[in-house]
């Protein structure tokens, strides 16, 4: 295993801890990712000392460089160095037992034993010696190297223990096999079957950053499907959870809009990094189980679901602790928009209808197309092919729109001061009728983009509400 070590960063570590006497490894994520050959979280180096930790770090930075900054976290006794493009945390080896009502450990000093039986996974629990007598022996009580071998989500003890003490484990134990797509071991997930209630005292922002890793991993879709089929879905995001099912009526049918979801999740996530797309994505038809109505001519509708999801958004939101600024306002305007691509792609494309997607869109149309060509999630490839062929029209008519009119995020040439200066009024509800005129009419192509012709057009209809021009 001494060659997960070449950084030099183990070298220094281990000249200290010798020197000093005590017990030092690499564990947790950086030994886990290294053996599968990620490159994700080698960035994240955590050094685990039979002693403090925290004594460790300063050490280590005055080894490095006296202006080092250590941020120490003194309640759990760790402290945090970034050297270089790495951060390394420094933690002393411990053990802990828990309250009923509260994931928060009572902390005593510890062994490595310790240490490793109180990981979440096995795969986690192993550790790699930097002593200079036991440099690179890899030390793995669980058979942590076994279960990477047999992608195995397993606990190191009891998984009612570890998941009652610690519910956050469980989505963890979510989101690694949703990452590293591996299979939560059959004990493991039964125990999370049974403890899903234990999830209510976990804080909601430290349940959506799991949420985010899982929206975030090559096929969250893995991800999604557990946390629904084990019950934690329900608790934790009951309006996607609200989505599952199909209705048959009169022998009509709809699709599974919780399956179809997570489909133009996974479609989305081959073409984008972008977390709030993602949510975007997850959040699209929200609102369907709202809108659900059946129609004997139609059949089944969900008129207005994008309204409505859109209104939904903000909530959902402050329920997850999710910010409520800009990324909410765009994930909003996603939602809202989702439509009106795809239904340009079905009828013939006008150059106004084209104007007014780019008003509304602006600096998102991009966004927003990617997020439409995910939606198709039709099992027939002919009809695929037909939609994303139309959609390349949308595309190609956005692009010479553009260059020709300059909408995406354009300001009408006429303002409100200068309708009340020319007509020599006060604010009033005219300056509104006619500035929303100047805007209809440049988006429906009546005139072009530019001052002159907009001011003449105000003139126009300026004197057909009874305005007239100072002198």
């Amino acid at each position: 295993m001494k060659k997960c070590l070449k950084n030099p960063i183990f070298r220094i570590i281990s000249e200290i801890v010798s020197n000093d006497g005590i017990p030092a490894f690499v564990v947790g994520g950086y030994v886990r990712d290294f053996l599968l050959n990620r490159k994700t979280s080698d960035r994240d180096i955590d050094i685990l000392v039979v002693g403090s930790g925290i004594d460790l770090a300063h050490k280590f930075a005055n080894e490095i460089g006296s202006d080092t900054k250590v941020t120490v976290f003194k309640t759990f006794g760790t402290a945090m160095v970034r050297y270089h493009e790495h951060q390394i945390e420094f933690v002393g080896a411990r053990k802990e037992s828990y309250r009923r009502d509260s994931r928060k450990p009572i902390v005593e000093d510890g062994t490595l034993e310790d240490d490793q039986k109180r990981r979440d996974f096995t795969i986690n629990a192993m550790a790699i010696s930097l002593s200079r007598d036991t440099y690179g022996e890899f030390i793995d009580p669980f058979n942590g190297l076994s279960d990477l071998m047999f992608k195995t989500i397993r606990t190191p003890l009891n998984p009612d223990k570890t998941f009652s003490d610690d519910p956050l484990r469980m989505m963890r134990a979510v989101r690694f096999s949703s990452q590293l797509d591996f299979n939560i071991e059959n004990k493991t997930y039964k125990s999370i079957i049974k403890n899903i209630e234990r999830i209510k005292i976990v804080s909601k922002e430290r349940i959506v950053d799991e949420i985010n890793k899982i929206i975030l991993s090559d096929i969250p879709s893995k991800g999604f499907n557990l946390l629904e089929q084990s019950g934690l879905l329900a608790l934790i995001f009951p309006e996607l959870d609200q989505m599952k099912g199909v209705e048959i009526k009169e022998g009509k049918q709809h699709k599974d809009n919780f399956i179809h979801t997570i489909n133009v999740l996974d479609n989305i996530s081959k073409k984008t990094d972008n977390l709030w797309l993602r949510w975007a994505a997850l959040m699209h038809d929200i609102a369907k189980p709202k809108t659900k109505r059946f129609n004997p001519q139609l059949g089944w509708t969900f008129h207005g679901h994008e309204y409505w999801g859109a209104k939904m958004v903000p909530d959902i939101f402050r329920n997850l602790r999710l910010p409520l600024h800009e990324k909410m306002v765009y994930v909003q305007k996603m939602v809202l928009l989702h439509l009106r691509p795809i239904v340009l792609s079905q009828e013939e494309v006008t150059d106004s209808a084209i104007r007014r997607l780019l008003f509304d869109a602006g600096d998102d149309i991009d966004d927003l197309m990617i997020l439409c060509e995910a939606d198709i999630t039709s099992k027939n490839e002919a009809k695929i092919k037909e939609h994303l062929d139309n959609f390349q029209i949308v595309r190609q008519k956005l692009k010479e729109i553009e260059e020709k009119d300059t909408i995406r995020n354009f300001q009408p040439p006429i303002s409100g001061d200068i309708i009340i200066k020319t007509f020599n009024i006060k604010p009033c509800k005219e300056v509104g009728i006619l500035k929303n005129a100047i805007k209809d009419a440049i988006l429906d192509g009546e005139i072009p983009n530019k001052y002159e012709n907009a001011f003449q057009f105000m003139l126009k209809k300026g004197e057909e509400l009874g305005l007239e021009k100072r002198t």
